[in-house]
């Protein structure tokens, strides 16, 4: 594929969440019991900055061994999507791994959607500018609401692409609802390739999410510095701390930021009382097997195709595709087992 070193500019689509529905959506939150927000939350642009330094840290094995799954598997990987589809990827941020991709899957669009819109508009362009006979458009959305990407996407047989195992964020009931919408999406002869963090022992987790640097607890803490920027909080960062932890039960990761002491914080016009030890629940990262999550594709209507993985059984990435349609639809109806 042919590649330049000249700038050019990537169409760029604003459909982002309002700031009304932010603060709603705060306020929902921090009214709950146990208090909670959502993981979105923390991809500001500054957010999405400090985890792209994440990515890069020892302890950190996600990013660096799905990007060495791409770029390993990416000829098997082209022949099993098929080339020139239109590429979707949701949650793109800095549109890195897909550069493992693009000379593989020659897709004939790429369309980069992420919430954090000056962050994936600058991706976007420099992508563009390295690889001119891709034609690239971005977009600023909460990708939870694939049915608004419609109107924004070329014509042509759609594939998602969703790494990172941002998966994992969803609650087990979500995650079938989201590949339910995915499946819908792109449609018959349409497919989604994914990345899965897949299960290991709780120390190898533990220490992914709680770096020596402290880099995860600002990435965490930065959302309090984001609501007081954006929705009038007085939050104080330095009164709160960051907690993360595998629970073995659940099957996840939990992130948390834990008050140190009784406070009240107003946010948006509303108060709320915090005690010592109380903690805002902000984000889960759930793990699969392998096995596991083919199981949960095919309930949600898709056909399980090649699975690739590294050597020490980190993590792994999934092809589904889009069987007939009367198939799916007789799935949906399925009970849940």
């Amino acid at each position: 594929m042919e590649r330049g070193s000249v700038l050019t500019q990537a169409p760029f689509h604003d459909a982002g969440p309002a700031l009304t529905c932010l603060r709603d959506e705060v306020i929902a939150g921090l009214s709950r019991r146990p208090k909670a927000l959502s993981p979105k939350l923390l991809y500001d642009d500054t957010g999405s900055r400090i985890f792209e330094v994440i990515c890069e840290l020892p302890e950190y094995y996600p990013a660096r061994t799905e990007s060495a799954i791409l770029a390993q598997h990416a000829g098997s990987i082209g022949e099993m999507v098929g080339s020139g589809c239109v590429l979707v990827e949701p949650g793109a941020g800095s549109c890195r791994k897909i550069e493992h991709l693009l000379d593989a899957l020659a897709p004939q669009a790429y369309v980069p959607v992420d919430i954090a819109g000056t962050h994936v508009r600058a991706a976007a362009e420099r992508l563009r500018a390295d690889y001119p006979a891709v034609p690239v458009s971005a977009v600023c959305a909460d990708f939870g609401q694939l049915d608004l990407l419609d109107g924004l996407v070329p014509e042509g047989r759609r594939v998602l692409f969703f790494p990172g195992s941002t998966i994992g964020n969803f609650e087990p009931a979500e995650v079938v609802a989201f590949l339910q919408a995915t499946r819908r999406f792109v449609g018959t002869g349409g497919g989604l390739l994914i990345g899965v963090d897949l299960k290991k022992p709780s120390a190898r987790l533990n220490a992914a999410y709680n770096d020596a640097q402290g880099v995860t607890a600002a990435f965490n803490l930065n959302v309090l510095t984001r609501i007081n920027r954006e929705l009038d909080g007085n939050f104080d960062g330095d009164r709160f701390y960051h907690r993360a932890f595998f629970s073995e039960h659940l099957g996840r990761v939990e992130m948390h930021l834990v008050s140190k002491q009784f406070q009240q914080v107003s946010v948006g016009g509303h108060r709320f009382a915090f005690g010592p030890g109380e903690s805002i629940h902000t984000e889960n990262s759930y793990k699969y097997t392998v096995g596991g999550f083919r199981e949960i594709g095919r309930r949600a209507g898709f056909e399980p195709q090649g699975v690739w993985t590294d050597p020490e059984q980190l993590f792994s990435v999934h092809f589904f595709s889009v069987p007939d349609l009367h198939i799916a639809a007789e799935r949906d109806n399925l009970p849940e087992r």
